[in-house]
């Protein structure tokens, strides 16, 4: 029978933690703002203005942030301070009351990612006094930037509020984009839109309010943010932070479904032997019987001939079949007992979780396989049809980030680029070359979604690289061999 689908990677941490080979000494050069003015920098975005990496927020992930690299640089070039609503540990993880409602930080133990052993200590009901430069909230969407009472403690526990933004929120009633304003920013970055589509893809294109209806003071919720609300919100923002005659990085966004917490899963990992595909294809309770419906559903006009040859299941002795799947876009024939099942093709990607379950058995009963016998359910799986609705979504989100940029002569950082290079050739720098591979590619963390060190440092390079272009900086770059690409188990 199959064995349980277990992490292979086929690599050592000594390959991971490579070393830079560049030792020359670093050539100076005058550091000037050109026309933009760093004196009062604020940042606005989500988790990866946050500093947000392997699957937590903690202090070492907060101090190399691209926010905070960014700050840095334009230090040198009259820079103020930049204020951060540090965590309270290196552990990660957030508490509510006394009780746990993130976990830790993962690192790589060898083998594959754990969380760090150890209780957070960082409690949200503790306030921390701002106003803080760094406005980077995990998990915030566009219109959360606006919405009043994203920052009230009170509304945490039942999603109505964020918990990172309720530390630090100068009033339950304030918004994010408020408590930038009160800054007076004379210059500010903004990234913002992933959220938009990453909890729907994160979630298998499992939306939570499936009516459509947007409440800006909701932090769950799972839908694809409609893109005429995107641009409404889009040009708020920079309107309003642009208004007294701030300047102003801005970035475009990637599509997710680049990132290794889609692309690390294959959809055809399964192992099968010839006596387990006679017990999976059998006429009386296994896909014979399945296919036997799907061909009556054809004979009888129900289903396109083309339809009906997606849905057939079929396997073959050896590696590489591919998982089943359920699939809601498929027709329905339930009124004719018919499940929407089908398997998997290369247009489909698995969320980086199936790695731990396609192969594992449902109670223990070796019959129940999950994702073989037991079809993978929508959550595990984000389906071709789905990836073009998260792709339709981004892309309409840029036309409207690159038109307002332009239009307020913002510098413009083009991430969808830079991530397309690096899940091809990759983007080579300081003698490193940073790939989207997972766990040794070095960009990326060990969440799949948020960069490491290095990659942060990456993006920070790029974008003092727009605003040299557009403000005519001298901003120098930095150098990514500082940064690791994986944090160790402990974080002195």
């Amino acid at each position: 029978m199959i064995k349980n689908i277990k992490w292979l990677l086929l690599v050592s941490l000594s390959f991971v933690a490579c070393t830079n080979n560049d030792n020359s000494a670093p050539v100076a050069v005058p550091v000037s703002a050109g026309s933009a003015i760093f004196t009062n920098y604020v940042a606005l975005g989500d988790s990866f203005a946050a500093g947000y990496s392997d699957g937590a927020l903690f202090t070492k992930g907060q101090q190399g942030s691209y926010t905070n690299i960014l700050s840095q640089q334009f230090a040198l070039a009259g820079g103020g301070a930049f204020k951060i609503p540090y965590t309270s540990d290196n552990l990660g993880g957030l508490l509510l009351g006394g009780n746990v409602i993130a976990g830790t930080r993962l690192y790589f133990n060898g083998s594959g990612p754990v969380a760090v052993n150890g209780t957070p200590t960082t409690e949200v009901t503790n306030h921390i006094v701002g106003p803080f430069n760094n406005l980077g909230v995990p998990g915030a969407k566009s219109y959360h930037l606006v919405a009043p009472g994203y920052g009230n403690v009170a509304g945490v526990a039942t999603g109505a509020a964020n918990p990172y933004f309720a530390r630090f929120a100068t009033s339950p009633s304030t918004t994010v984009l408020a408590d930038a304003l009160v800054q007076s920013p004379t210059f500010f970055s903004l990234w913002i839109g992933g959220n938009d589509v990453l909890g729907y893809a994160t979630s298998g294109g499992v939306g939570v309010n499936q009516t459509g209806n947007l409440n800006p003071a909701t932090y769950g919720g799972n839908d694809i943010t409609d893109p005429n609300v995107f641009a409404s919100v889009f040009s708020s923002l920079v309107s309003n932070l642009t208004a007294k005659g701030a300047k102003g990085v801005v970035a475009n966004l990637p599509y997710v479904t680049a990132l290794p917490y889609f692309t690390t899963v294959p959809y055809n990992p399964i192992p099968l032997d010839a006596g387990t595909i006679a017990l999976l294809m059998n006429t009386t309770n296994g896909y014979g019987k399945y296919n036997g419906g799907i061909q009556y559903a054809l004979s009888v006009g129900l289903l396109s001939a083309t339809e009906a040859a997606k849905r057939i299941i079929s396997f073959h002795p050896g590696k590489d079949n591919a998982v089943v799947i359920e699939d809601s876009y498929l027709t329905n024939l339930s009124g004719y007992g018919i499940p929407s099942y089908r398997q998997a093709t290369s247009e489909d990607l698995m969320v980086l979780p199936a790695m731990s379950f396609i192969g594992t058995t449902v109670g223990g009963n070796p019959l129940y396989i999950n994702g073989v016998s037991v079809p993978l359910a929508d959550k595990w799986v984000l389906s071709k049809d789905e990836i073009a609705e998260v792709k339709v979504a981004t892309d309409a989100y840029n036309v409207t980030i690159k038109a307002v940029a332009d239009s307020k002569g913002l510098a413009f950082v083009d991430t969808k680029s830079i991530m397309a290079q690096l899940s091809s050739t990759g983007i080579v720098s300081n003698d490193f070359t940073l790939t989207s591979t997972y766990v040794t590619g070095g960009a990326f963390s060990l969440d799949g979604i948020h960069p490491s060190p290095r990659g942060y440092a990456m993006i920070s390079n790029a974008f003092c690289a727009a605003i040299n272009t557009t403000y005519a900086s001298t901003l120098p770059m930095v150098n990514l061999g500082l940064y690791p690409i994986l944090y160790p188990y402990t974080i002195q």
